[in-house]
Formats: C-alpha cells, sequence, structure tokens
C-alpha cells in the first residue's frame, strides 16, 4: 500500500531544535508552557518506535466501527502519512519484530510490512476462548508473543485474560481472572529489563501494577497501586518505570530499583493518556492523547 501525505504540520521553531535532533516530531504547539503536540489524529490508542526508527500510531477512530481504524507514520518533517489506510476494527497495541508491525484489533492480531501490506496472523477462532477486548502487546527475547484481553472492560465488567502466542501463531492461555481475580481487566505489559522472566501488567479495572514470574510458572505479585484505569508501560534503560492512567488522564513515573519507592505524578493533564513509549534517546515519553486526538512529547 502506498504511502499517503495527510496532513503537513507546521516547522518547528528554533527553540526546540534539540528535540527535533532527537528524532522527535513537533507540531501543533499550543504555546511555550505546553508540551509539542501532534494534532489531527482520531482516536490514538497506542505509539511504537520501531527498530528502524519509525514511529507507528494506532487510530481506533469510531469504536465498535469495523473496517475504519487505521495505522500512521509520524514523520520527523512534521507530517502524518498513512500506512494502512482502512480495515482495522479499533487498532489498539503495537509489537514490532524483524520489521513487522503486530496489531492487537479487538479480537484478532494482524502483520503490517513496512509497505502497508496486512495480513492476518491470529484470527479469533484461534484463541482458547473468544477474545473480547484485545489490547497491548509485547515480545519476548525468545519471539514469543504476548497479548493482554481486557475482557469486559467497556461494560465495567471483569473476565481478563493474558495469551502467549507462537512464532508460527499457536495460542495458549497464560493467566485469567477464573485462575487469579488479580487479573480482571489487563492492559498494559512490559518485560521488566531487570529481569526478562518478569512480564509486568497494568490492569484497568483495578489500577494496580502486577508482576507475573513466568521462571515460576505464572506467579502473580502485586508491585504497586492507584493508577485508576491503567493503561501504558513504558521503561527506560536505567529502570524508570513509565505508566499512564487513561480514565483520569495522568502519566505516573515509579523507580523499581528503590525499596518503598512510590508513583510520582507528572503535573501535565491529559483527556485520556493511552499507551505510551519512549523516545529514542529516554528523554521523552511520547502520550497518545485518545480524547484529544493527539500525540504529546512530555519530557521525562
Amino acid at each position: 500500500m502506498t504511502l499517503r501525505n495527510r496532513t503537513l504540520a507546521p516547522r518547528a521553531p528554533a527553540r526546540l531544535a534539540p528535540l527535533l535532533a532527537a528524532g522527535l516530531l513537533v507540531c501543533g504547539l499550543a504555546g511555550a508552557a505546553e508540551p509539542p503536540t501532534v494534532t489531527g489524529l482520531k482516536t490514538p490508542e497506542s505509539v511504537l518506535l520501531t527498530s528502524d526508527g519509525r514511529l507507528v500510531v494506532s487510530e481506533i477512530a469510531g469504536f465498535g466501527q469495523d473496517g475504519d481504524g487505521r495505522l500512521s507514520l509520524v514523520q520527523p518533517d512534521g507530517s502524518l502519512q498513512t500506512l494502512v489506510e482502512q480495515g482495522l476494527n479499533d487498532p489498539k497495541g503495537l509489537a514490532e519484530r524483524n520489521g513487522i508491525v503486530y496489531v492487537a484489533d479487538r479480537n484478532r492480531i494482524l502483520k503490517v510490512d513496512r509497505e502497508g501490506v496486512m495480513i492476518s496472523f491470529v484470527p479469533a477462532d484461534a484463541f482458547p476462548t473468544p477474545p473480547k477486548f484485545l489490547n497491548d502487546l509485547v515480545f519476548d527475547a525468545e519471539g514469543m508473543l504476548y497479548v493482554s484481553d481486557s475482557g469486559e472492560l467497556l461494560s465495567g465488567g471483569g473476565g481478563g485474560a493474558i495469551y502467549r502466542i507462537t512464532p508460527e501463531g499457536e495460542v495458549s492461555l497464560l493467566i485469567n481472572e477464573a485462575q487469579n481475580p488479580a487479573i480482571r481487566n489487563p492492559n498494559g505489559l512490559l518485560f521488566d529489563r531487570a529481569n526478562p522472566r518478569h512480564l509486568l501488567v497494568l490492569d484497568f479495572g483495578t489500577g494496580e501494577l502486577l508482576r507475573l514470574d513466568l521462571s515460576q510458572g505464572a506467579q502473580l505479585s502485586k508491585l504497586a497501586s492507584g493508577f485508576g484505569g491503567g493503561d501504558g508501560l513504558a521503561q527506560d534503560k536505567q529502570g524508570l518505570l513509565i505508566l499512564s492512567d487513561w480514565k483520569n488522564g495522568k502519566v505516573f513515573k515509579l523507580d523499581l530499583k528503590r525499596a518503598g519507592a512510590q508513583p510520582v505524578v507528572y503535573p501535565q493533564a491529559f483527556q485520556a493518556s493511552a499507551d505510551l513509549t519512549l523516545s529514542a534517546d529516554g528523554k521523552t515519553i511520547l502520550v497518545p492523547d485518545m480524547k484529544a486526538g493527539s500525540l504529546v512529547y512530555l519530557p521525562k
């Protein structure tokens, strides 16, 4: 699929040159006191920085409307280009391996190549139980893909689960709410840099940060709480964890290496902070603001 130039943004002022030098797009600037912001996105849910430097955003557009979701590329020159123009049903979490972008698309997982060609990877009927709200994606070091199913998130119910998927697309259940009630509406997934067998899980329904120890048969423990509608997870090279609260429009940082550390909230307010990531240099948090239709570059 040919890339299409969709929105041309204004050039950034000279005072923001250091951000551009770090590979950051700056557009839709609201003022000196506000962080740089990309505007013109349709219900952005997740942002991914790929290994080859592409910045991909999933756009849900209308919730529950089949076919109107898309993927966009944020360009360094201040423009948005469409990678996948249509055919997605509520795309959310993104992950990348060997240049291929994987997309959690409501009840299925798709693969998208660099040209925007989209194929099915895991259809809905490949799951042990019909998925309800596939959300975040993350790869482990061996190439196994993990996906959260947030269950009855939209109606306030539970029923969440986390699945593990082989490179061939074979799905197995890792854990669900029936096995442990703490897995109510799992959302953000991330492997801890300090221990690659520890899968961090941020639950939307409980606002808790959990740890799944995969070396101990998916043993679950709680690390922290108070994250409202827990959504995205990111971690810098020093181990500092970044978390988003969709319900309350907040972003937190948490130092897992420091015993007794408490979450610290950033002063920047969002309408609905979603599945975030870090810039290549680790100095900026890229936050999709779903209800505002924007991508905010928040200094870490």
